[in-house]
């Protein structure tokens, strides 16, 4: 892995932050400890004066303040949200952008409205096949000044668990996370919970904004399409056993039973099993699944005993779903180092 990132991808990392992978310990992750990623700037939005429009082929256009979303009957759901780009400095060569390693993740309870039943109040004209979903954030990427803008399929949304959010965790979304107002889409990649939303528009062509355009795509080349990054690739991580050294953070565990234990997710489909290795994946023993409690689209925990030896070790993890989709041992590259699920690799020296 490269060791050397820009002035720019330190900024990139000063704005946003991830999970630190202790913290997976806890069901819900805290708001504060919740992995953020703002592509622009944090607007500044009078929640007051503040309205979500919905427009375009609908048979009834909608002005809703945030009391009036309120009102409407709403649901809770504890949603694993991870970023696109988790992983990406582990591909080589390297890729310029938001230097994420592995833990840009975090499960949180999101409380709002169903997008599929504010659709279906609105009425859905004939010919809409997408929804745009805009939010408040602006700026200039690729040369293009833009609010920040993604759509989904109007299909995949009345058929979908998606979520306008205004509270997280019991309390109102704070500032980072979207105030007053986000789109959570259970497992999909971050990307598509437009933030700061302001405005849901039905479209009768697919949307070419910059984001569904360029961004979010697998490509191999720049002058390539390229595939559009959508549901979340199966992944599993643990709490690094032992104690760490303050910089490296290299891990140092006394021999004997070890008890190592980590979440997995996939959003294409429930985990079904998770493996652990001690030998860099050589040789893998199951892990001990826990109760799948928080629902379908939370991760899940699990539970390895391992028999620490002294000396030096590779601790590695591996999920797989139900649809068969398992975590590769290597990661695979792409120009935006996007989907990167290769298994987690902690180096551990085990001492008496």
């Amino acid at each position: 892995m490269s060791e050397l990132i820009s002035v720019e991808e330190l900024q990139l990392a000063a704005r946003n932050h991830a999970l630190p992978l202790e913290a997976l310990r806890w069901n819900v992750t805290p708001i504060g400890l919740h992995y953020l990623l703002i592509h622009y700037d944090i607007p500044e939005v009078d929640p007051i004066a503040w309205r979500l429009e919905v427009g375009g082929l609908v048979e009834r256009s909608l002005s809703l303040s945030l009391d009036d979303l309120r009102t409407r009957a709403s649901v809770e759901l504890a949603v694993t949200m991870e970023c696109a780009g988790n992983g990406r400095v582990h591909v080589e060569p390297h890729v310029v952008s938001q230097p994420w390693l592995l833990e840009a993740v975090g499960t949180a309870r999101w409380r709002g409205v169903r997008v599929a039943e504010l659709l279906a109040e609105a009425g859905v004209s004939n010919g809409a096949s997408e929804a745009v979903f805009s939010g408040l954030d602006r700026g200039v990427e690729g040369g293009e000044e833009q609010f920040y803008e993604r759509s989904l399929p109007v299909k995949v949304l009345l058929g979908s668990d998606a979520v306008l959010a205004y509270e997280v965790n019991g309390v109102p979304l704070p500032p980072q996370h979207g105030f007053p107002l986000r789109l959570v889409v259970p497992g999909w990649y971050g990307m598509t919970s437009v933030k700061w939303l302001a405005r849901i528009m039905l479209v009768a062509e697919p949307f070419a904004g910059y984001q569904m355009r360029h961004s979010y795509r697998v490509r191999y080349e720049e002058d390539e399409p390229g595939e559009p990054v959508t549901t979340i690739a199966p992944r599993s991580l643990m709490i690094p056993p032992g104690i760490p050294e303050f910089t490296s953070r290299a891990r140092v565990v006394e021999a004997g039973q070890c008890v190592v234990e980590g979440r997995a997710w996939s959003g294409a489909a429930e985990i079904v099993a998770v493996d652990v290795s001690a030998d860099g994946g050589a040789t893998w023993a199951a892990a001990e699944l826990g109760d799948p409690g928080l629902g379908r689209w939370a991760w899940r925990s699990w539970r390895f005993t391992w028999a620490a030896e002294p000396g030096e070790h590779q601790l590695c993890c591996r999920a797989r779903d139900a649809a068969g989709n398992e975590q590769p041992l290597e990661p695979a590259w792409n120009l935006g180092g996007y989907v990167n699920n290769a298994v987690q690799r902690v180096t551990v020296t085990v001492i008496d």
